[in-house]
């Protein structure tokens, strides 16, 4: 019954870099869908880098808490538009686009196609990439604990212990 509450966009053979792909998703998984929308528009905007865990050989320092770090705008619009799509399938489902969170993001190598070179040809940069949103259960505000409420309940588990402590007294003798 998951797929209920699950929207899912697929992208096939997008013209983005694999690594790339690969670095945005572990940037913006587990994000809300507009905390992940705000992180990609920042990338566009060369406002915010995404940070570069795996593929970071010779990749330069950006400012702020993280190290090595690049802004791939290319591959953040693509992902943006895929999330886009994923977020307009929710809303045709009926899902509330407040409480969507991106659980899965899945990237794997497209097709390598040859493309122009100038001296010879080259690959070109192709990926699948799948994005899927889920509605996150919301929970009930607590209400607040009187400590009246709790002295009545301490009241009433002293009396339960008092009276399995008797039972266990008439049963050993």
């Amino acid at each position: 019954m998951k797929n209920e509450h699950q929207a899912r966009a697929i992208g096939r053979n997008l013209p983005v870099s694999f690594k790339h792909a690969i670095e945005i998703g572990s940037f913006i998984r587990g994000k809300t869908l507009k905390q992940a929308k705000l992180l990609l528009e920042q990338v566009i905007a060369k406002k915010r880098a995404v940070p570069m865990k795996r593929f970071n050989r010779d990749v330069g320092h950006k400012r702020g808490r993280i190290a090595a770090g690049r802004y791939p705008v290319k591959a953040s619009s693509e992902v943006l538009a895929l999330i886009h799509s994923a977020e307009m399938n929710a809303l045709n489902k009926g899902l509330s686009s407040e409480n969507l969170v991106l659980t899965e993001y899945i990237a794997n190598k497209g097709t390598s196609q040859w493309r122009f070179g100038r001296q010879r040809r080259r690959k070109a940069k192709r990926t699948h990439i799948t994005v899927v949103l889920e509605e996150a259960e919301t929970s009930k505000p607590k209400e607040p604990v009187k400590k009246q409420d709790i002295k009545e309940e301490s009241k009433k588990n002293a009396a339960k212990a008092k009276e399995a402590k008797e039972k266990t007294k008439g049963e050993a003798k």
